[in-house]
């Protein structure tokens, strides 16, 4: 569900057609604003949570990634979280992140250094970690966060697993400290990082794809939607708005799309980019559809030829 490129009541009938066909889990992702104007939307996806969790039965729910840290402080995460877990009767699991530029600072607080996020993270992830643990009021005081008296009068009926987005060995010591590693390159070396940390949990990775009948279009929504993807979180964490992502992807031509993104019907394609997270040690892979309004597309498509493929594995 991918909040850049539908709105809310898109989302909610999109997740509801992956559940019929029988995708096993779902992701959501939590922005402010799109990555680039083309792609149109940003509903709040804790609004779209809460229906997605009324609207279906089976399919687990997944953030992909909150960012605890500016625009939400760790108190309200943690209720939204086991707000999500009740309404969804235990299937929801908690993705959190170092965040982005893009969508933090818009409530006017300057972004900080990659340093200083994950000293935050770690301090979000106590205080979260501690309100969802449902033992009585929370009181907290560090450096960057604190809680006075705070208590989830509505904790979690059932636990709510916790995963940390990783790039690098520091992060990936976060992420071991958690219950899931959660990664969007099919790095081997992050999921080594993870394990030598003392993660055992699960390895959720990303990848984008853009079915179409014609591979030709399917390239051509890729890189008007979608190329600033190649741009490393380096830069992606850092830019402020989707003109700063469109600056910097402009040069980016449809060949080199073609080239990191499965695009078009061949099914061998897309099972190649999900086989390339597994072999990296992966074990769950979220598949993004590039272009909202081709979701249903995408969906019928992956029911009769992709997921069948992809169970093969």
């Amino acid at each position: 569900m991918m909040c850049e490129q539908s709105g809310a009541a898109q989302l909610v009938a999109d997740v509801q057609s992956a559940e019929a066909a029988g995708f096993d889990f779902s992701v959501i992702s939590d922005h402010y604003q799109p990555w680039l104007t083309a792609q149109g939307h940003s509903p709040y996806a804790w609004s779209v949570l809460g229906a997605a969790a009324q609207a279906t039965e089976r399919i687990p729910l997944m953030t992909y990634v909150t960012c605890p840290l500016i625009r939400y402080h760790p108190v309200v995460v943690a209720q939204k979280a086991a707000t999500v877990q009740n309404l969804s009767k235990g299937r929801f699991r908690l993705g959190l992140g170092a965040g982005e530029r893009l969508n933090e600072h818009v409530v006017g607080v300057p972004w900080p250094s990659v340093g200083t996020r994950h000293r935050m993270l770690v301090e979000a992830l106590e205080i979260i970690g501690a309100l969802l643990a449902g033992d009585g009021a929370v009181n907290y005081r560090g450096s960057h966060f604190g809680a006075d008296q705070a208590r989830l009068w509505d904790p979690p009926e059932r636990p709510v697993p916790i995963g940390v987005a990783a790039s690098g060995r520091e992060s990936c010591r976060l992420a071991a400290s958690a219950d899931l590693l959660i990664a969007v390159q099919p790095e081997a070396k992050i999921v080594e990082a993870y394990q030598q940390a003392g993660g055992g949990g699960a390895r959720v990775g990303q990848v984008g794809v853009s079915y179409d009948a014609d591979r030709d279009v399917a390239i051509r929504r890729a890189r008007e939607q979608f190329r600033w993807f190649g741009l490393g979180w380096k830069v992606m964490a850092e830019l402020p708005n989707p003109d700063g992502f469109e600056a910097a992807s402009a040069a980016v031509t449809p060949e080199d799309v073609a080239e990191s993104i499965p695009c078009g019907p061949d099914v061998e394609l897309h099972v190649q980019a999900v086989k390339r997270f597994l072999d990296a040690g992966f074990d769950e892979v979220a598949l993004v559809q590039i272009g909202g309004e081709h979701q249903g597309e995408f969906i019928a498509w992956a029911e009769r030829e992709l997921l069948p493929a992809l169970r093969s594995l």
